[in-house]
C-alpha cells in the first residue's frame, strides 16, 4: 500500500508513510481510513516520512477533494495539530510543499518540512532520534 499510517494514542503521534508514487487518491483513501480509526483525536501530531517517494502525481481537481475532506476533520476551535513532514531529497520536498500549501486555509494547523528524521521527531517533542526508534518504543 502506498501510504500507510499507525496511530500511537500514548504518545499523541500519527505516523504516515508514502511510498513509490504518490498518488493523491491514495493519501485521501488514507485520510479516511485515519478518520475512521478509533484512535484519531483533534490535536494528535502528525509525523509524514516522505523519504521513499520516488514521483508524485500531479491532479489538482483531487487535491481539491482532498481539502474538503481535510475540511470535516480539522474544525476552527480545534487544538492546533502540528505536522513534520520528512523530505529528504527533491521529490519528497516537492511533495511537502504541495502538502503544506494545503494547509493554508487551516490556522489550526501547522506544518513544517524538515530533512532529517531527528529534526522532525525533535519539531513534535519527542525524544527519539529515529522512525525506527519510535516505532519500536510505541
Amino acid at each position: 500500500m502506498p501510504v500507510t499510517f499507525r496511530i500511537l494514542p500514548r504518545r499523541g503521534v500519527v505516523y504516515v508513510r508514502y511510498e513509490g508514487l504518490a498518488r493523491l487518491q491514495d493519501g485521501m483513501d488514507a485520510f479516511r481510513r485515519y478518520m475512521a480509526h478509533p484512535d484519531c483525536a483533534p490535536g494528535q501530531k502528525h509525523l509524514v516520512d516522505l523519504s521513499p517517494v520516488t514521483a508524485l502525481e500531479q491532479d489538482y481537481a483531487r487535491l481539491m477533494e482532498l481539502q474538503a475532506l481535510k475540511a470535516e476533520q480539522f474544525r476552527p476551535g480545534d487544538p492546533t495539530t502540528l505536522i513534520a513532514y520528512i523530505a529528504p531529497h527533491a521529490e519528497a520536498q516537492k511533495l511537502a510543499a504541495l502538502a503544506s500549501r494545503s494547509w493554508a486555509g487551516f490556522p489550526q494547523v501547522v506544518a513544517r518540512t524538515l530533512a532529517h528524521e531527528a529534526e522532525a521527531l525533535a519539531l513534535l517533542g519527542l525524544a527519539e532520534r529515529s522512525v525506527s526508534e519510535l516505532l519500536a518504543l510505541s
